[in-house]
């Protein structure tokens, strides 16, 4: 037991009480005594948050001095603090209760201190002040590298045709009206009404009839859309017409309303791949909106231009034949100027060409400029892809002879001496490559059956004997050609791909429209 020690009271509490005696507990008993009144009075302190980091000290304000610069459109600015008070100036502020609040931390600030935009360029003349203004309505952001270098050519032209084109429907609207009868109260008005509602509803018709062209308007565009602008000058033609006769003015206007809109679908089709060609990176929203803008500013100064001309009521005649002149040659040098880098078959023509005759594959810009914008229905076409084979062989020996030639390949090239035409017929397996390979072949025959015809009508000219006179170069034997032909593929064919590629060409995806007949289940002999 531990032992008792005795205290006793001081000698006046003594005589009051009789001496007390409290017994202490041991010293390992007490340490546990201490240790149990620690942990009973942290669990009874309420919860402290946890310490924070310390925090860094904030900057010194600056007073007077430049904060950072900026650049905007070429134009640098300098970001300045003001309203900082000089030492003079900031004992009064201080002495006078004002001008100091409180920061973050509690701390005493200056109030007012601000920064202002500071321009280190002396300020634009007006008319460059005029000339930025207007250049962000007519080109895209970042131009000119947002865009290709073909773009402003191309935009001058349409600029141009657009100009052309609104000059000429004041015209032709002023036609129309006469012809109807308003302008010479010649119909009430709800025949007028009827006859222009009906006129719009036959070209909307036409519109309807033209858009299952399809994907020809990716094969071809530069070509469909200048025959568009063709066709639309022939219906701006067809409208002034109804001048000379006027009680023909329903069925003239319908056709010549018909002959527009197709022309305002092909017009509309063709535009996203043009603007697509030009635009860098994602900004096509931008190169076609701004492409609009220019189109829809020159239309109406065209169109005020020739407002006052047309009230000096000039020649028809020869208001129309100088308009659609200044429409169509800006049309075709629209055209001209876009430069797309795939291969339809005009481009695709020029460069196998090109090839065959120097073994140099032209460039962007040289094939597109040297292809032929304007193929009439009635021109002769030497080469087709993907034809039937009634149409490629006229009797079965001429299949059998060749097929042996093209048993590795997914295409077979022949030629049909009486139409004159090389045929590449493409197998069931054919792939977008194997269409390019076909197209290649049959170029290269052609080349060998035109040098042909070519020594043929030489030797016609030299020598006077009776057999070459009446010799008809569309009947010679054309299958060794065709053999020939299939030894310079198998060398050249993988030349032409790489060379076409360096030159920027996309060769991966074919553009030439081949038809849709594909050969299935030949018979081995």
């Amino acid at each position: 037991m531990a032992p008792a020690m005795g205290m006793k009271r001081p000698p006046a509490a003594a005589a009051a009480t009789a001496t007390q005696t409290v017994t202490l507990p041991a010293p390992d008993a007490r340490a546990a005594v201490r240790d149990a009144v620690r942990v009973a009075v942290r669990e009874a302190e309420p919860p402290q948050a946890p310490a924070l980091p310390p925090r860094a000290p904030a900057p010194a304000v600056a007073v007077d001095g430049v904060l950072c610069l900026e650049e905007v459109d070429g134009r640098k600015w300098s970001y300045v603090v003001e309203g900082g008070a000089s030492p003079g100036k900031a004992g009064r502020v201080s002495g006078s209760g004002r001008g100091r609040g409180r920061g973050r931390g509690g701390a005493a600030s200056p109030m007012g201190v601000t920064f202002k935009a500071v321009p280190l360029q002396s300020p634009l003349p007006p008319v460059e002040e005029i000339m930025s203004f207007i250049r962000s309505y007519v080109v895209p952001e970042g131009f000119p590298d947002s865009v290709t270098p073909s773009y402003v050519p191309y935009m001058t032209w349409r600029a141009l045709k657009h100009f052309f084109g609104g000059a000429m429907g004041v015209f032709t609207t002023r036609t129309l009206l006469n012809s109807v009868g308003v302008a010479q109260s010649r119909a009430t008005s709800g025949a007028v009404a009827i006859n222009w509602i009906l006129k719009d509803g036959a070209g909307r018709v036409g519109k309807m009839l033209f858009a299952r062209q399809g994907k020809k308007f990716d094969y071809d565009l530069k070509q469909l859309r200048f025959s568009g602008d063709l066709l639309m000058e022939l219906g701006a033609g067809i409208e002034l017409a109804t001048a000379a006769f006027p009680q023909l003015f329903l069925p003239m206007a319908c056709i010549a309303n018909v002959v527009k809109n197709v022309a305002a679908v092909t017009s509309t089709s063709t535009r996203t791949p043009i603007y697509k060609a030009y635009a860098k990176g994602e900004n096509i929203g931008d190169v076609t909106a701004k492409g609009e803008s220019v189109g829809n500013i020159a239309d109406l100064l065209g169109t005020g231009l020739s407002i006052l001309i047309s009230k000096r009521n000039p020649s028809l005649v020869t208001s129309f034949a100088f308009l659609s002149c200044g429409y169509l040659l800006s049309s075709y040098h629209e055209v001209r100027s876009v430069v797309l880098n795939t291969l339809n078959t005009a481009r695709f023509t020029v460069a196998v060409d090109s090839f065959i005759k120097s073994g140099h594959v032209p460039s962007l810009k040289e094939g597109n400029s040297q292809e032929t914008i304007f193929n009439p229905p009635w021109r002769h076409q030497p080469v087709a892809i993907g034809s039937r084979f009634g149409e490629a062989f006229q009797e079965p020996a001429s299949f059998v002879a060749i097929r042996p030639l093209f048993e590795d390949e997914r295409y077979i090239v022949t030629y049909n001496p009486t139409k004159d035409k090389v045929y590449a017929l493409l197998k069931d397996q054919a792939k977008p490559d194997d269409i390019l390979k076909a197209a290649f072949h049959a170029h290269v025959l052609l080349h060998f059956i035109n040098a042909s015809h070519a020594n043929l009508n030489a030797r016609k000219r030299m020598n006077s004997n009776r057999s070459y006179q009446n010799a008809n170069p569309l009947n010679m034997d054309f299958i060794p050609h065709i053999a020939e032909s299939c030894k310079i593929v198998t060398s050249s064919y993988g030349v032409f791909k790489k060379k076409a590629r360096e030159q920027g060409w996309i060769m991966s995806e074919s553009l030439l429209n081949p038809g849709r007949a594909r050969l299935c289940g030949i018979v081995p002999q």
